[in-house]
């Protein structure tokens, strides 16, 4: 039987991803799953991550998704390739997991002048080295230098975006990131959260810079999986339909997606 898409993050900042999504595919449905009880996962150990997203995989499956977009940079960097290669072909082999991870990659050999490529994350996106790992894979040439930029989400998150507080730690890990390869000419945002802090970044970067931002990466790279995989988009329910479910207080996630989402949204509640 047809299913939904299957979108999931830790917390908000996948919604950056849906939005894109739900935009380049508006007929698909969807159905969005938020931790958001258990955030962050960027501090958490790869056993923990691992653990709670494959709960969260293995309860959208049961909602009757066919194919899960894992919407969170820490998730893909700690948990889709165990998940891929030693739980998918227990659970179901005809089912599948992608991440966030690889679609930007793979965009930014045809981008960088200089093989000089930087990557903003979370800390333990950062620390687990996902991103020159992947980058290496495809584009051995190029050198990756990453900034951990803990302060960032939480900005975000409490609505402080555009505050001077904002400007200081925005600015703080430009300068970081520049002072590691002052070459880097391309920079991916490797956290869902970012996209909201995209202005703020691009007053201090220098106009060369190149941001590679992920939402309407992912969006393309799944709407040419979907037709390079016509087996699969049958498996997958259209009718336009979006819903929302959040392991937290559904009043209190709706009121901050809309930062996200920029539309009104109605989550329920759902345990893991």
């Amino acid at each position: 039987m047809p299913g939904p898409i299957g979108v999931f993050d830790s917390g908000y900042g996948g919604l950056t991803i849906l939005r894109d999504l739900v935009n380049s595919l508006p007929q698909h449905n969807f159905i969005y799953l938020g931790d958001n009880a258990r955030t962050p996962y960027g501090t958490r150990s790869f056993d923990v991550v691992l653990e709670y997203t494959l709960e969260a995989v293995t309860r959208l499956f049961e909602m009757g998704c066919h194919l899960i977009i894992l919407a969170c940079n820490t998730a893909s960097a700690k948990a889709l390739r165990t998940i891929q290669q030693k739980h998918l072909p227990v659970i179901d082999p005809d089912r599948r997991v992608l991440g966030v991870i690889r679609p930007s990659v793979e965009m930014v050999g045809d981008i960088t002048h200089t093989k000089h490529v930087g990557v903003f994350g979370t800390t333990g996106t950062i620390q687990s080295e996902s991103y020159p790992i992947e980058i290496h894979k495809l584009h051995p040439d190029i050198s990756v230098t990453g900034e951990a930029c803990p302060m960032w989400v939480p900005l975000v998150e409490n609505g402080e975006a555009d505050s001077p507080g904002a400007e200081y730690f925005v600015k703080q890990h430009i300068n970081a990131l520049m002072e590691k390869d002052a070459e880097v000419d391309t920079i991916i945002l490797g956290c869902t959260h970012y996209p909201l802090l995209i202005r703020k970044i691009k007053s201090f970067l220098p106009s060369h810079i190149e941001i590679v931002s992920q939402g309407p990466v992912v969006a393309a790279s799944l709407k040419d999986y979907l037709g390079r995989h016509p087996e699969m988009d049958e498996k997958i329910s259209k009718s336009g339909h979006v819903e929302f479910f959040t392991t937290e207080n559904p009043d209190k996630f709706n009121g901050l997606a809309n930062l996200f989402y920029n539309e009104p949204i109605r989550a329920r509640h759902i345990t893991l």
